[in-house]
């Protein structure tokens, strides 16, 4: 399975954090800080948990995925169910059918055991730049 970089600027600033990764399956989480994750109604900002499932989400499918294959994302459903609180969010992704071309893909993200939120979206698979 190849290495899945997480470490990029905007996740770091987020602070994801990989928890495991492999067989088309993706859990990473965050600990959701007030002052950094917080709308101004006193609740993790809903992107912050769109991008916790997306990137979580696109680790699910680039575990399946050969050296000069990408992916990207075409589109994704997100349901918010409850509110988000101070506290570690984690996001448990997976495949559910990887064609040629799209992918599957649904994730749940809980809080304290309680589910909070999900998502089922669609991902383009082709090739690396460098492999054309």
């Amino acid at each position: 399975m190849r290495p899945f970089g997480q470490d990029f600027e905007f996740a770091r600033a987020l602070g994801l954090q990989m928890v495991e990764r492999g067989d088309g399956r993706c859990t990473m989480a965050i600990d959701i800080e007030p002052h950094r994750h917080f709308s101004p109604q006193g609740a993790a900002h809903g992107g912050v948990a769109y991008s916790l499932a997306d990137t979580a989400m696109g680790g699910a499918l680039t575990s399946m995925l050969a050296e000069d294959q990408w992916c990207a994302t075409l589109e994704i459903k997100f349901n918010y169910h409850v509110r988000v609180g101070e506290g570690r969010l984690t996001c448990e992704a997976a495949v559910l059918h990887r064609g040629k071309r799209v992918a599957n893909i649904e994730a749940r993200l809980y809080q304290d055991g309680r589910l909070v939120s999900s998502a089922n979206g669609n991902f383009a698979i082709f090739a690396a730049p460098h492999a054309r």
